[in-house]
């Protein structure tokens, strides 16, 4: 091979080569004389020679040693097959007084025929489909790199929990929380524009882009401690609370649940304003029947939820306005028999009729005030705190709120939506109906409601 350094025979003269560009080669006699000449001149003399053999590359056995076992096994194959493909022997040292095998042999075959047999017999053997340019590439690069050349480097690769972003960026998202370290805990977003000021000084206004907002969130979570994180949930207790298990209800009235929300409707008030009336609702666990619900212009108070609990016992007869189908006499429910047992029933609304077990509260002041729990122990039903901070606790009561929302109040004059980013410009003119029309409104629908649940699912 022809590189820098090398000497030749050319003209009768030892020449050292100092220099290649393109296809001019630049010599340099022993006496100082400096000529420069065509590589293809050079080659077509007729005394041109190499002074000296090649060196073979030096093992990389530093490097080597990091390859996982199997890949060094591989790549010491490798060295093996391709000293026969040059030499026709599989081991210089081993075979030196043996003849090379016919296929092998440099005397009577081509290097090209050598590199197509090597190929073929490592397909046959089980090494892999491997073709004659796989054998001649593997054989240039063991002549450049030695038997690193022969590994896999694809087994090589270290992994960055950085990936392939910009050094100086990281070296700036680095500083930028080494500032922060010690100050309240901000956000990511904050983190962001903290680095943009640290490239601006360090590098020059424009010079390095800070990345996508995506790309950064992912940098600053591999970078960051977690104990400081930007962004993360501060931790408040020594442990995490237990998983809620909701109990088995196996049967209605088995357990009832409690709770209070704003509707997504605006009311008129009695004093002409208009806001949002509290729904406070009872909820049949088993059946997913509503019991009873109650609406309110302001904040519910505790004798509000107690006479809750007496409209879940007390049948809710059917307003005049209301389609004949709504009544309790056209329900597929045993009506004979209800009707003997309460003649109450004659004449009421299609809704269920239950005195519960047990009522399952929040802890808020209404549930557990003395009214309420009076109440409660005079018909005889458990009153049942919900575990602090299990929102699945109340998971059903919470889930019908959703379905009063979506397919009650959106149908409403005045609906709100559920945020202030879904309101109408116009909803406050929207609001028709006052808070005891809203409530024969939700009783219909909530009658016309467990009337087609029955109906569907006898």
């Amino acid at each position: 091979m022809l590189a820098a350094g090398v000497h030749v025979v050319f003209e009768g003269r030892t020449w050292q080569v100092v220099g290649v560009l393109g296809q001019q080669v630049r010599l340099v006699a022993e006496q100082g004389e400096a000529v420069t000449l065509l590589a293809s001149y050079l080659f077509s003399a007729d005394d041109f020679a190499l002074v000296g053999e090649a060196v073979a590359a030096v093992p990389q056995w530093g490097l080597f040693a990091t390859v996982p076992l199997r890949e060094q096994e591989r790549a010491l194959a490798w060295q093996r097959h391709i000293r026969e493909v040059e030499t026709g022997l599989l081991d210089v040292a081993a075979d030196g007084g043996r003849a090379p095998r016919p296929e092998y042999d440099p005397a009577t075959r081509t290097l090209a025929q050598r590199e197509l047999a090597k190929a073929q017999e490592l397909t046959a053997t089980g090494f892999g489909k491997t073709a004659r340019t796989t054998v001649q590439r593997m054989r240039l690069e063991y002549r450049k790199k030695g038997l690193w050349g022969l590994v896999d480097h694809r087994t090589t690769r270290t992994y960055s929990p950085t990936g392939r972003a910009d050094e100086r960026v990281v070296a700036a998202v680095l500083e930028a929380m080494r500032r922060q370290r010690g100050r309240s805990k901000g956000t990511v977003k904050g983190l962001r524009q903290l680095t943009a000021q640290v490239l601006e000084e360090r590098h020059g206004p424009g010079v390095v882009k800070v990345p996508a907002q995506a790309t950064f969130y992912r940098l600053a979570a591999a970078l960051a401690d977690p104990s400081e994180r930007p962004g993360g949930p501060a931790r408040t207790a020594s442990r995490p609370a237990r998983p809620y298990r909701p109990s088995r209800v196996l049967r209605p009235g088995e357990q009832v649940m409690l709770d209070t929300t704003r509707l997504d409707i605006l009311a008129v008030f009695d004093n002409g304003t208009t806001g949002r009336p509290e729904l406070t609702i009872a909820l049949d666990v088993a059946s997913r029947s509503v019991l009873a619900a109650v609406l309110r212009p302001a904040g519910t108070k505790a004798v509000d939820a107690a006479l809750l609990l007496a409209e879940m016992a007390t049948p809710h007869p059917a307003r005049p306005t209301w389609p004949q189908v709504l009544q309790m006499s056209r329900a597929p429910v045993p009506y004979d028999l209800l009707v003997d047992a309460d003649t109450r029933l004659r004449d009421m609304a299609a809704r269920p009729v239950a005195v519960p077990e047990t009522v399952v509260v929040d802890r808020g002041r209404v549930f557990v005030s003395e009214a309420f729990l009076a109440a409660a122990e005079t018909l005889g039903i458990s009153v049942q705190p919900a575990p602090p901070r299990q929102p699945a606790a109340k998971g059903p009561v919470e889930r019908t709120f959703g379905s009063i929302n979506s397919l009650f109040c959106q149908h409403v004059a005045g609906h709100t939506g559920s945020d202030p980013t879904r309101r109408g410009p116009r909803a406050e003119t929207e609001a028709l109906w006052s808070v005891a029309q809203l409530q024969d409104l939700l009783d219909e629908w909530i009658a016309t409601e467990f009337t087609d649940r029955e109906l569907c699912c006898p």
